[in-house]
């Protein structure tokens, strides 16, 4: 336990002059911020509540494309970018370590929720996806935001731009992680298609092609929880998204339709004999079958939507930052492009109120039915908002004590474990649209999780801001 109270030690070192609040400070300290972005919230609710329909839902919709299009970029690209620096870039190399490690523990608890609390075999995977990924993107940032708003906050007058910064820099690998591993994931049960036997125009070939099955929540229609975080899904969907793609290719079912998954050798062969008419076909017709479909998998994951506003803004300020030249430029009160950096950050001003509006309309939304049941419902909740931030801690404390962490910036390490603290990411939701799979129970997760996270990250921000003023 030794360096569980060195990493609190260095925690609060700085502290002292806070210290003076006591238990009282820290929880107010704590409480105020999550108060703020709930009354925003509730502010969002009672507009797109059924009952008072002040504001229509096409206008939240609308309000959640400026988010992600406008309002979002420009917050990354202006903190983002006059805080990077070759130092800083290679000093803040645990934060993207620490989603994935955050992830990869939040894989292991949902194994074991799984394994607990038996969800219906359709949502095995599912339950350990909601587990694992956590919202790493505008809920920290509202929370950090909202901590850093007054003068007078824990960390000091760099706050807000430092705590932007290093909750932007983490998003690119959440994003890479959604686009690839999730999206993979949730990829609908074979089990829920139907196999039938048809033949071809001559009659001579028979092929065995896989139905669609009635899937939960297909049925449903969008929510507002859906686009959120990812606005126009119906233009990103494919061919395949919402078919048992990668169970099919690899299980090895007999005579899979062509259409469905194409076969490389076949665009190469002459219509006569059969034989390769280039180099390349021969090429093909070595390559073993295991890399093929390996290859196949890698053609259908849509890593190309990775490349949207958020991330491009965080490419853009990276790339900038990183050449003194071009930041000088850019950023600073005498840069001469200032002006446009002012603008863009006026604009980057509304995402917090605008992203705690949208959240209030989801909520007043309320729950869709769920098939997962109340058992994994609550398992993946306890998972994700009680167990996780406590392993967080452990987490955090050893890389402190392997001095893998900034020296006695609290502010850091406390980003670092709000990545263990939030509930599963709205992204999700989408992703869970995209695909067909389990949409009307990402839906009701989702709303249930954000609820008692109102409880759960005030609790541990105030766990978290209690160990900094009580040592020193």
């Amino acid at each position: 336990m030794d360096y569980y109270y060195a990493f609190v030690s260095s925690l609060s070192r700085n502290m002292s002059s806070v210290a003076g609040g006591g238990g009282g400070g820290a929880l107010l300290t704590a409480v105020l911020p999550l108060l703020k972005l709930l009354s925003m919230t509730l502010i969002g609710l009672i507009l797109a509540h059924p009952r008072t329909q002040i504001v229509p839902k096409s206008t939240f919709r609308l309000l959640s494309k400026l988010v992600f299009a406008l309002f979002l970029p420009c917050l990354i690209f202006t903190h983002l970018g006059p805080s990077i620096s070759h130092t800083n870039i290679l000093q803040w190399w645990f934060i993207p370590v620490n989603v994935l490690l955050s992830t990869g523990l939040g894989f292991l608890l949902g194994y074991l929720v799984a394994l607990i609390c038996r969800p219906p075999p359709e949502y095995f995977r599912f339950t350990i996806v909601m587990t694992a990924f956590g919202n790493t993107g505008n809920l920290p940032l509202a929370i950090v935001s909202s901590l850093c708003h007054n003068m007078e906050n824990p960390f000091g007058p760099q706050c807000y731009g430092s705590g932007v910064a290093y909750v932007s820099f983490s998003q690119w690998v959440s994003v890479i992680l959604v686009y690839t591993v999730v999206y993979h994931m949730m990829e609908p049960p074979l089990e829920y298609y139907d196999v039938v036997e048809t033949e071809d125009e001559d009659g001579n070939r028979t092929e065995i092609e896989i139905e669609e099955s009635e899937l939960p929540g297909n049925e449903l229609s969008r929510p507002l929880l859906v686009e959120a975080e990812w606005p126009g899904m119906e233009d990103k969907e494919t061919e395949n998204c919402k078919t048992p793609f990668i169970a099919r290719l690899f299980k090895g079912i007999s005579g899979l339709s062509q259409a469905s998954i194409p076969d490389p050798d076949s665009l190469e062969h002459g219509l006569g004999g059969g034989r390769p008419s280039s180099p390349k076909s021969i090429m093909c017709l070595a390559e073993p079958k295991v890399v093929r479909k390996i290859r196949t998998v890698a053609e259908k994951t849509p890593i190309r939507h990775i490349l949207q506003p958020p991330t491009i803004a965080s490419v853009l300020a990276i790339f900038i930052g990183l050449i003194p030249k071009l930041k000088g430029i850019c950023f600073g009160t005498d840069a001469p492009l200032s002006f446009i950096t002012d603008s863009f950050d006026i604009l980057a001003g509304a995402m917090v109120p605008s992203a705690m509006l949208i959240l209030g309309g989801m909520l007043a939304e309320g729950p869709n039915e769920s098939k997962l049941g109340v058992r994994t419902t609550i398992g993946i909740i306890v998972a994700r908002l009680l167990v996780l931030p406590l392993i967080g801690i452990g987490v955090i404390s050893l890389a402190d004590r392997w001095n893998f962490l900034i020296a006695g910036d609290q502010l850091y390490k406390f980003v670092l474990l709000l990545q263990f603290t939030t509930p599963s990411a709205i992204l999700l939701g989408a992703i869970g649209s995209l695909r067909g799979y389990a949409m009307s129970e990402a839906s009701a997760l989702l709303f249930w999780q954000h609820v008692f996270a109102v409880f759960s990250i005030s609790l541990y921000i105030f766990i978290f801001l209690k160990l900094l003023l009580s040592y020193s």
